[in-house]
């Protein structure tokens, strides 16, 4: 049975650290060990350098942002050659094949490639769209957005507050930059300029409640 670990950030004793450290390390898990048991699991979670992550479960603020999401997307990309994925839908970055994750919310441009023929791993998204929660939201900044960049059809990212109205943008400039736009003004629209759509914040927040 492999053993889970908490995205969590633990103090530990130092002498607590040592005695761990000096126990035999048990061997890290394999992506192909990973899938099958993954596959078979009743609650979803996450792979990473060897290491498998449970995930935790979401908060009504959380799922409800992400259903506006991929309501506001799903309407607008209905009559083009895009589609929308939420949550269920595995997400490997086959470039360093570290990660196997599953973000909020998906768009692909044109047709969906997958990993294998179980057709539950994607490899080619255009869009990405992360709720951010508290034990999560460095997380999402910054180690997983390293991994997503390596993603060669990858050129837009959207992280959204649930605890606040705030929404950040980043967009691939030519060189492989990234430009980085952000807003907590209700009256304002994210353009995505990837897939032509527009996310508006009033209905990205649609009867979420925020704290006042």
């Amino acid at each position: 049975m492999f053993k889970f670990k908490e995205r969590e950030n633990f103090k530990w004793d130092e002498r607590i650290r040592e005695k761990i450290m000096s126990v035999e390390l048990k061997p890290r898990v394999t992506p192909e060990e990973y899938l099958a048991f993954e596959r078979k699991a009743e609650r979803k979670s996450e792979y990473f350098n060897g290491e498998i992550f449970a995930m935790a479960g979401a908060s009504p603020e959380h799922v409800l942002i992400v259903t506006n999401v991929v309501s506001e997307l799903r309407g607008q990309l209905k009559t083009r050659p895009r589609t929308v994925y939420s949550t269920d839908l595995r997400l490997k970055v086959s470039a360093t094949g570290l990660l196997y994750t599953y973000p909020d919310v998906i768009v692909v441009c044109g047709e969906p490639q997958f990993d294998d023929d179980h057709k539950d791993t994607l490899l080619n998204p255009t869009l990405i769209v992360e709720v951010l929660s508290g034990s999560t939201k460095d997380y999402d900044r910054g180690g997983k957005f390293e991994q997503y960049r390596m993603i060669e059809s990858f050129v837009e990212y959207v992280l959204i507050a649930q605890d606040k109205r705030h929404v950040e943008h980043y967009l691939r400039q030519a060189g492989n930059r990234w430009l980085l736009s952000e807003t907590n003004r209700r009256e304002d629209t994210i353009e995505l300029t990837s897939i032509a759509c527009n996310l508006m914040l009033t209905e990205v927040y649609d009867k979420v409640e925020l704290p006042t």
